[in-house]
């Protein structure tokens, strides 16, 4: 919701609050304008676990009768990032556009990098393969997507990831610099590239060591 759109809320808010109550729901509350934050209460709640999402998700396929298979319901609860909003909107788009929710369809749909391209890419670092991993890279830029969606599919992909924890460390550690400098801008291939290089190099070191 834009500023402006905000600010006709709190004047809606301002004439009708003697007779309505209002709820607003939002992922960050930083967006929302200190005006209408300031007439709220705020509750702050966690993300769901998978597991709750799962139930929910079963809970509306059962009723709608959704074509579904396990790898689609995991792709969604990936995507979801523990939003249900997003789960269920997720799941609407995919059955709306293919009558059949897998995996496949579901990251057409939320246009993200496959997390098993990038677990792949991972698994390739781990064995301190430069050149296997950059080809995957490789492909995912000229699949058009973004720097931004490439490094947060590799932190989600990398927390999960079974490796040597203290090597877990080191990764998140240089995903979140690269990450960094990626929201400042410097989004170049050459920078993804430069991150894979870093994580083959912590692989090599810890051998060594």
């Amino acid at each position: 919701m834009t500023d402006g759109a905000q600010q006709a809320l709190r004047r809606t808010m301002e004439i009708y609050s003697k007779t309505t109550r209002f709820a607003l729901a939002c992922n960050a509350s930083d967006k929302i304008i200190e005006p209408i934050q300031s007439r709220c209460a705020v509750l702050r709640y966690t993300k769901l676990t998978d597991a709750q999402v799962l139930t929910r998700l079963m809970n509306v396929i059962a009723k709608e009768g959704v074509p579904y298979t396990d790898d689609g319901l995991e792709a969604i609860i990936f995507t979801a990032q523990g939003d249900m909003r997003q789960a269920l909107n997720n799941l609407q788009s995919t059955f709306s556009g293919f009558g059949f929710v897998n995996s496949e369809n579901v990251f057409k749909v939320c246009d993200e990098p496959h997390p098993l391209l990038v677990k792949e890419m991972i698994q390739h670092c781990v064995d301190a393969n430069i050149d296997e991993a950059y080809k995957i890279l490789a492909h995912l830029w000229h699949l058009g997507y973004s720097p931004e969606d490439v490094i947060g599919n590799i932190f989600r992909v990398c927390k999960t990831f079974p490796m040597a924890e203290y090597l877990k460390l080191e990764f998140i550690k240089e995903i979140g610099y690269t990450h960094m400098k990626v929201a400042e801008g410097v989004n170049s291939l050459l920078q993804m590239a430069g991150l894979l290089a870093r994580l083959c190099q912590k692989t090599m070191a810890s051998v060594a060591s």
